[in-house]
């Protein structure tokens, strides 16, 4: 697993973070681990799909202008070599 240093932390974030930690039962260092994986974790599955229900929940969607299209490719020939233009 990495380390990762903070620096400059200021002595009042710090104490808070002290204190959520104590409340919570953690060393500062779990507290903070718990905190970035919260921040940088993501969601995902079932749970994304929950949370998506919930904010749009009753939205009958929106309306988004598609941009314009060109240039596509042509599709590679049954040789396996692609067209040159």
């Amino acid at each position: 697993m990495a380390s990762l240093t903070i620096r400059n932390i200021d002595d009042d974030m710090k104490e808070r973070l002290r204190v959520r930690a104590a409340q919570h039962g953690h060393s500062m260092e779990e507290e903070a681990r718990i905190i970035l994986r919260r921040a940088v974790g993501g969601i995902t599955g079932p749970a994304l799909w929950d949370l998506s229900r919930k904010l749009f929940k009753g939205e009958k969607g929106v309306k988004l202008d598609l941009p314009a299209r060109s240039g596509d490719r042509d599709a590679p020939r049954l040789d396996g070599t692609t067209p040159r233009r």
